[in-house]
């Protein structure tokens, strides 16, 4: 026999005993079903995820544009630096240009109150005074709870992730065993689609905690700014109103 064809021969019986390379998505399929539904509860908490990374992002965004844009009309100077009388009355026939803005929604507030115990029969000072400040503090509270609506979701998926994809981790890994064991011993051609199965669901937890987790962090910092500077044009609020109206 030529040598060429000798060699032809050896190179196919070797190819025909090359291992095939296990494929991800042939192994989702044919998962058991815990771990298909492992797959498919972490599949949708990290969708969730993106979907209140991307809304919570340009909530934030439009609060931080709108803001800085209501605090220059808001402290805009004018001839002789003097607080004019109908000041607060012009930015609030302005205000709906700022709907976005915490600080805007905390001036509205507060002005709604100023009108109503400026209008009414007035009583003490110190009681007007008391009275714009609670409808202050409650705007802001409203603000606050608004911006860290749905971060929950997140804190969720970014805990609860992991611990998700271990579990579908280990069912797959005892089935493998459970295998190995009815038919009293077995390769490792056998036990590797089980376990890489189970190894795919702790891959695809960390992939949906890792982002939520970082994006958590993220929103808890913007939004502690957001209050920071909603806390202080509070204050300055509250001390203009009690210079200039009360």
């Amino acid at each position: 026999m030529p040598i060429d064809l000798v060699l032809l021969q050896a190179a196919r019986a070797a190819g025909a005993t090359e291992p095939q390379r296990l494929d991800p998505l042939q192994l989702v399929l044919d998962a058991s079903f815990v771990v298909k539904l492992v797959l498919l509860v972490l599949l949708a908490m990290s969708l969730l995820s993106w979907f209140v990374v991307g809304t919570k992002l340009v909530r934030i965004m439009q609060a931080h544009r709108q803001s800085t844009s209501f605090l220059d009309l808001f402290w805009a100077k004018d001839e002789g630096n003097k607080w004019p009388a109908d000041r607060l009355e012009g930015i609030y026939a302005r205000i709906n240009q700022f709907n976005g803005s915490p600080l805007a929604r905390v001036f509205h507030a507060g002005y709604v109150e100023l009108a109503k115990v400026t209008s009414s029969e007035r009583g003490t000072a110190s009681d007007d005074i008391e009275n714009v400040e609670r409808s202050v503090k409650r705007a802001m509270g409203r603000e606050m709870t608004s911006l860290e609506n749905q971060l929950p979701i997140l804190a969720t998926t970014g805990s609860v992730g992991p611990f998700i994809g271990l579990f579908g981790t280990v069912w797959g890994i005892m089935n493998s065993f459970l295998s190995i064991g009815s038919e009293h011993g077995a390769g490792l051609d056998v036990v590797a689609p089980g376990i890489a199965e189970a190894l795919i669901a702790t891959a695809l937890g960390l992939a949906a905690a890792i982002p939520a987790v970082m994006a958590y962090n993220y929103f808890v910092r913007r939004i502690r700014v957001i209050e920071s500077e909603t806390e202080a044009f509070a204050a300055d609020y509250l001390n203009i109103v009690k210079r200039h109206y009360l």
